[in-house]
């Protein structure tokens, strides 16, 4: 979730003159918005007179939103001082800085605010407007947009024509107003009934295939697609030998034409296939060997794991009713109930740091028996955590934990933390935190909207007892390790690395991360243990049309063991940043639970089902077996309670009779291996900060597979991670790595070295420049101080004006 704190506007106005007038003594680059910026108007459009046009908007899918502009005109245009809004106008203005232009015909991309780079601190929402001011605090240019596009909006053709939903994303680049289709599989041997050509669409419209035209190596063997012919958006299409009449060889060429007659897709192969060829992933990945033909469907790849419909009903249904949430509920968990064999889900709203309590009517209707939701502050009464996840432990009945990336005060600061609080109903108006568990120092450089989305609890007997290994001690776990830890370990969501972390939290405070598991997924929405499966669900929202996928433990590693889409019939743009199964089989289902993040038509939750053997509750890891728990010391009076101690009268875990084998510790390739021959074949940024976490991007065919990344010269594993989808993998930089010229390696689980690229290594805060040489440091904060001062008379002269 991406949901600034709001400052005060007198802070924002001063703010503005200390930093305008230290860019008028040249001391930085930037300007502030002028008092006019946030006023709106709504006449004003998405092309300016200047030839300034807004060409495309990401408000989901990257790692960061943006709006990208494009210069229509014959001149260069100098968008110093130019000031970005989304529609909230108590937001801090993003003010673009000196130097920044854009020449005729080229393009400029607003970013959002990363570790690496500034730009704006809020963020785009599904409903949501881009604005742009000029130096004056004019509007200059605006955009509105009622949902997220599924790839972006973009104009097309580029400059001139609507903003539509886009091809694929181009930021900084010509749109992609290409036609969707894709050509996905190929069978030119022995398919059934004969040769086949799979197709399809990776738009987000259903694509009228009337007119297409299909064409092997040779123009005169050509195939008009007849009319009436449609593929769904993500669907497929076969095109059969029996409709386009000629055979496909064993050196030749699949080729897809649009009813102009342009090339829309095309693949070419030299021998025929074991299987199939197919792309991978599928419609926008690269062709391979696939492990089986599958007509019709998701293709699939030996050692990767496909997609598949979700097993369940096809719809989510709305539970709550209109506007009984205020929008940015987030988290959810279920657990059992003293009081209803339905159970009962604890759940929290991030913007304004809620906790709500849901209770059963028993017919199917869950409403929150604290309407008003409890107030969560720190531990000292302050702050507004950004409570983004929620789960509940057996060893700790008297409490709820929350997972967050920052105090929403402070909203340019991480601060991914677990906080701890004492409450059983939520009856409460307002919680301290009895304890934290702040995580930066294991996510140096995390962004302060990257931070932990989701938290789940797993008990240290499942985990011994089904062989889970320690990537600390690199042997078996073993909850004598960490002493203090209470009776089982916090796995998190991290939305800034795409991956979990397990954690041992100790009652004084400190942690140690016990595991990482990387995912298939750009995003990490919430994660979820189950014991019913034995299993771990780790879910998407809509950056990956709602996917999740089931994690099984596997030689003490858990590995994914399915990937599900959304249900079929449910929205797949619904921010579902919350996810949550029930314990409780009825009717051969189990109830799941989603909540929206955006609100969307004025409901935030949701429900599912997910087939089931039996009936009955399986308590798992839930509290509620004890119908009248200890109540824990009354919160909000700042002291503290710590966790739970393993031997201080919990059980004692069992241990698996046979002990598991602790996997191998990666073994470093020789420096004398990495050679010009296998360099490249992965890529990373040419340069970072050390402490700051890339992106490394290893290629498509490897989605899935492990693979252990290294920084050269002396050999340091940056870690052992799962290859996503989209090929890509997230390691971080240790904060102590030394300034200069060093290798980003990436090996495969048997050593072999899979590629690597240069990259250059800064000190942690590194300035790549500075724009204040020639003033002193105390001459400029005597410049800032006066300048601060100014800013606080001005804001009261107008406090004054507005009183008279």
């Amino acid at each position: 979730m991406r949901t600034p704190a709001l400052r005060p506007r007198s802070v924002r106005i001063g703010a503005a003159i200390v930093t305008a007038l230290a860019l008028g003594a040249g001391v930085v680059t930037a300007s502030p918005a002028l008092a006019a910026v946030g006023d709106d108007d709504p006449s004003v459009g998405a092309a300016a007179p200047n030839g300034l046009v807004v060409n495309e908007v990401e408000s989901n899918g990257d790692d960061t939103d943006w709006v990208e502009l494009q210069n229509t005109s014959s001149a260069s245009i100098d968008l110093t001082g130019y000031a970005f809004l989304d529609d909230d106008s108590t937001h801090d203005a993003y003010v673009l800085p000196a130097g920044s232009t854009i020449a005729p015909g080229g393009y400029f991309v607003i970013d959002q605010l990363s570790a690496t780079a500034p730009g704006f601190d809020f963020g785009l929402g599904g409903a949501d407007t881009a604005r742009v001011y000029d130096p004056a605090g004019d509007l200059v240019l605006r955009y509105s947009w009622t949902s997220h596009a599924v790839v972006t909006y973009g104009r097309c053709a580029d400059g001139t024509g609507a903003l539509v939903d886009t091809t694929a994303s181009t930021k900084g680049a010509a749109n992609d107003c290409s036609s969707p289709v894709r050509i996905n599989e190929v069978e030119s041997q022995d398919g059934t009934p004969g040769d086949w050509v799979e197709l399809t669409n990776v738009g987000s419209t259903t694509v009228d295939l009337g007119g297409y035209v299909l064409k092997d190596s040779e123009d005169d063997h050509a195939y008009t697609i007849p009319a009436g012919t449609t593929i769904a958006a993500g669907g497929f299409t076969v095109l059969d030998e029996a409709d386009f009449g000629f055979g496909l060889g064993k050196a030749d060429s699949a080729r897809v034409f649009d009813p102009r007659g342009a090339l829309v897709d095309s693949y070419s192969w030299t021998a025929h296939a074991a299987a199939t060829y197919g792309r991978n992933p599928d419609g926008t990945g690269d062709f391979a060997e696939t492990a089986e033909s599958t007509k019709g469907t998701a293709n699939r790849f030996a050692g990767v794991v496909t997609a598949e419909p979700w097993p369940g009903g096809a719809d989510e249904t709305v539970l709550d009713d209109e506007d009984t949430f205020t929008g940015d509920l987030s988290g959810i968990d279920w657990t059992t109930s003293s009081t209803s064999e339905d159970g009962q889900l604890w759940a929290v709203q991030n913007g304004d740091g809620l906790l709500y309590h849901l209770t059963s009517d028993g017919q199917g209707g869950w409403a929150p028996s604290n309407a008003a939701g409890t107030d969560l502050r720190y531990a000292d009464g302050t702050g507004t955590p950004d409570a983004e996840g929620v789960t509940v432990t057996s060893d700790d009945p008297g409490a709820v934990y929350v997972s967050t990336e920052r105090d929403n005060d402070v909203s340019k600061t991480s601060r991914p933390s677990v906080l701890r609080y004492a409450t059983t109903d939520g009856s409460e108006s307002t919680l301290r935190a009895t304890d934290e568990w702040n995580l930066a120092a294991d996510f140096p450089g995390l962004g302060a909207n990257a931070g932990l989305e989701g938290v789940t609890w797993i008990p240290d007997s499942w985990l011994t007892e089904h062989g889970f290994a320690d990537e600390h001690t690199g042997a078996a776990y073993a909850p004598s390790t960490y002493a203090g830890h209470g009776e089982g370990l916090f796995f998190v969501g991290v939305e800034g690395t795409a991956s979990v972390s397990a954690y041992a939290l100790m009652a004084d405070g400190s942690f140690q991360r016990v595991a990482t598991i990387g995912s298939p997924f750009a995003v990490v929405a919430d994660v979820q243990f189950d014991p019913t499966l034995d299993a771990l669900w780790v879910v998407c929202d809509d950056a990956c049309a709602g996917r999740s996928a089931l994690y099984e433990l596997t030689n003490g590693v858990f590995t994914a063991a399915k990937v599900f889409e959304a249900p079929s019939n449910a929205d797949r743009t619904l921010a579902n940043e919350g996810f949550a199964i029930s314990g409780v089989c009825a009717d051969g289902q189990r109830a799941t639970f989603y909540a929206d993040d955006n609100d969307t038509n004025g409901f935030s939750l949701r429900t599912g089902t997910y087939p089931c053997e039996g009936g009955g509750t399986d308590p798992g890891t839930d509290p509620g077996t004890d119908p009248t728990p200890t109540p824990t010391p009354a919160p909000g009076d700042g002291g503290s309670t710590p966790a739970p101690t393993p031997g201080t009268g919990g059980p004692t875990p069992t241990p698996s009779p046979t002990a598991p084998t602790a996997p191998a510790a990666p073994v470093a390739p020789s420096e004398t291996g990495l050679t010009d021959t296998n360099r490249g074949g992965v890529s990373a940024p040419s340069s970072a900060r050390a402490g700051e976490t890339i992106t490394v991007t290893v290629g498509t065919r490897y989605a899935g597979d492990r693979v252990n990344v290294w920084l050269y010269s002396t050999p340091t594993l940056l870690g052992t991670v799962t290859v996503g989808a989209d090929g890509t993998v997230r390691v971080t930089i240790p904060a102590d790595a030394p300034a200069g010229e060093h290798r980003i390696v990436v090996t495969a689980e048997d050593g072999t070295v899979l590629g690597w690229t240069p990259i250059t290594i800064t000190a942690d805060g590194q300035l790549a420049f500075t724009g204040a040489e020639g003033l002193g440091v105390g001459a400029l904060i005597a410049f800032l101080l006066l300048a601060a001062g100014a800013g606080v008379l001005i804001v009261r002269r107008r406090k004054a004006a507005a009183a008279e």
